[in-house]
């Protein structure tokens, strides 16, 4: 079947130069359109993505959704493999282990998450074992389809009967390994094991982290992430937080302390996740990057539709009231001191939480509009004045100073259709784009959930009716707090939706920035401080476009993209006050088509960037031209 990708009420020529003058005042003073990132555990972004542990189902933790299981791990030398729960477990929160049993030299190993990376580099792990052994124990990573052993360490055993006990190593490989199909081992030798087995659990390896911290982050990952200069960080997650019932939402301290007490929880994207990626994790990542945290609470709603019925809410309120207290309160306060005893005395700021995600959903709206967001937002700025309190949608009458949460999903061409939407919003209340993304092709109907209809990758001309889109949000950046992409992180290996902005694999040679990374990295770096009213010759489209300074630098800034014309646009720019002769930097992003895409393991980058000196004419015009399907940025000195 033909798609119609293109609908031909946009496409448009442009022969004679748009004229566009720029006034010296008379815009809106903002902080600038604010670009962030989006948290969600989908796609395995946190567990198998961004969180660097290398092993996969490493407490073999599970429940009624997702019992406990032995995926990933493969018996060594004919070893057998079995699941305990044992009268005496490592913890109440990890009460399976693996018990493994066999003769001469035996073992298990792991298959990570679809593969692990090989480097010359330190590996940090350990593992908890019971029974009485008094041998060692050889840990090591090995290509899973040659002889190659990489690393090898012997431990020496302390294990005994009655109780738990870690060990702890290195591992450091003499050579990179050819690709990622490798696994890790741990293999012993039966003989001396007194009862003829032992029991494992909390098996962990860890390369080098981000900023080297222990329980870390990917580093090729976050170095993606920091390249991008994001200003904020929404989490833990979107449908994550609200989990698919109530009892499986996402609860916060089950997320902190030792990695043996976080018990693990049934995610709402078909798997089981550690819990590793915790909320101590979370803020670590925001000091990591220096983005502002927006806290997500969670707020009344499961994901089949349950709500907590308001004589029952009160519970669920001070939960989220003393998961600010851990993070902001101080050592006196009894959540502050719980935070403290867990290695972090300076509380932390949160400026922003949001109250649930997507309420607007899954038979959640009426009762948030009824009931659920004002109580949560009475008790937060009660006890937290100073803190803004966001509704998870703007689809309600909001309170006092809240603000909301906007999400758009959508097909290129109806986001060009809502460049002026927010000239239309006349609400006072601040907005967050939480979510946005251009998902299916230009098919002319509503997005449909069920359909495949998705592209794998963010393709060009998606990114630039994304780019459409969000100039519209520039010009009345003092209405909107900031904006993501989202989803945000894909494991090409296990997603359940795509596109996303980075694609990747256990390769980090293979992390892929999507065309939308280069765009938000473009204008996350342009900022506008103040923006100034514009006069044109010609109506918006095919050339769109916002206008203003940027204090910080002194400069002047244009930004415009140009969506389906059927020639390159000649742009004719004045700014008011700018002479003749005076320097500004163009920089403008192509690709070669309209569906170009970036791919995991691609060989090269899809999109264009070219950088050159524009000088102001006679009466201080910058003359230049913008091919179709591009996004421009220009710069004064």
């Amino acid at each position: 079947m033909i798609r119609k990708y293109l609908l031909t009420s946009f496409l448009a020529a442009c022969t004679a130069a748009v004229e566009i003058s720029v006034a010296s005042s008379g815009g809106n003073t903002t902080s600038g359109l604010q670009y962030g990132i989006m948290e969600e555990e989908i796609n395995h972004c946190g567990e198998g993505g961004l969180y660097a542990e290398l092993i996969r189902n490493r407490a073999f933790q599970g429940g009624t959704t997702y019992p406990s299981s032995l995926d990933a791990w493969i018996p060594v030398n004919d070893a057998s493999l079995s699941l305990k729960n044992l009268s005496y477990p490592l913890s109440s929160a990890l009460p399976t282990s693996v018990n493994v049993k066999g003769t001469g030299k035996v073992g298990l190993a792991n298959l990570g998450w679809w593969g692990i990376d090989v480097q010359e580099q330190k590996y940090t792990g350990s593992f908890y074992v019971k029974g009485s052994y008094n041998g060692s124990f050889t840990a090591s990573l090995q290509s899973n389809e040659t002889s190659d052993v990489f690393a090898s360490v012997e431990i020496a055993s302390a294990s005994v009967r009655g109780a738990w006990t870690q060990h702890n190593f290195t591992l450091t490989p003499t050579k990179a390994a050819g690709d990622v199909k490798n696994t890790f081992s741990i293999s012993f030798d039966a003989s001396q094991a007194v009862d003829g087995s032992l029991d494992f659990n909390l098996i962990s390896l860890f390369p080098p982290t981000w900023n080297d911290r222990p329980n870390g982050m990917r580093k090729d990952l976050m170095q993606t992430l920091s390249d991008m200069k994001p200003k904020f960080l929404r989490f833990p997650g979107g449908n994550n937080l609200e989990g698919d019932t109530i009892p499986g939402r996402w609860k916060w301290n089950e997320t902190i302390g030792d990695l043996k007490d976080r018990p693990g929880r049934a995610t709402t994207w078909g798997y089981q996740e550690t819990l590793g990626l915790g909320l101590i994790e979370y803020m670590e990542w925001c000091d990591d990057l220096e983005v502002e945290p927006i806290l997500a609470v969670w707020a009344g709603l499961a994901l089949n539709g349950d709500v907590v019925p308001e004589a029952d809410l009160e519970p669920y309120i001070q939960d989220a009231l003393d998961e600010i207290e851990f993070l902001t309160g101080a050592e006196d306060t009894e959540h502050g001191a719980l935070r403290a005893s867990l290695g972090y005395p300076t509380p932390w700021t949160i400026k922003y939480v949001e109250v649930g995600n997507e309420d607007n959903l899954n038979n959640g709206l009426e009762s948030y509009k009824s009931y659920r967001f004002q109580a949560f937002y009475d008790a937060i700025k009660k006890k937290y004045p100073d803190i803004t309190v966001l509704a998870s949608t703007i689809d309600m009458t909001l309170p006092g100073v809240a603000g909301g949460d906007y999400h758009l999903y959508d097909e290129p061409d109806n986001f060009v259709t809502k460049f002026n939407f927010f000239d239309q919003y006349t609400d006072e209340h601040p907005i967050l784009l939480g979510e946005i993304a251009a998902t299916q092709f230009n098919d002319g109907g509503e997005i449909n959930w069920d359909d495949k209809n998705f592209s794998l990758y963010p393709w060009w001309i998606g990114t630039i009716s994304e780019a459409v889109f969000l100039m519209g949000a520039e010009r009345n950046a003092d209405k909107i707090l900031g904006t993501t992409y989202a989803p945000f992180l894909m494991n090409l290996d296990s997603y359940q939706w795509s596109p996303t902005l980075i694609a990747f694999n256990a390769d980090p040679s293979q992390t892929a920035k999507s065309t939308s990374w280069y765009l938000y990295e473009l204008l996350a770096t342009s900022h506008i401080t103040n923006t100034l009213p514009t006069n044109s010759s010609t109506g918006f489209g095919p050339l769109y476009y916002v206008a203003g300074l940027d204090n910080s630098t002194n400069s002047h800034v244009f930004k415009a993209a140009v969506y389906n014309s059927t020639a390159p646009v000649p742009v004719s720019l004045t700014f008011s006050g700018v002479d003749a002769g005076t320097l500004a930097e163009l920089t403008v992003l192509t690709a070669g088509s309209p569906f170009a895409m970036n791919e995991v393991g691609g060989e090269s980058n899809v999109v264009v960037r070219n950088v050159s000196t524009v000088t102001a004419g006679t009466e201080g015009v910058f003359e230049f031209e913008l091919p179709d399907l591009s996004v421009a940025i220009l710069k004064t000195e």
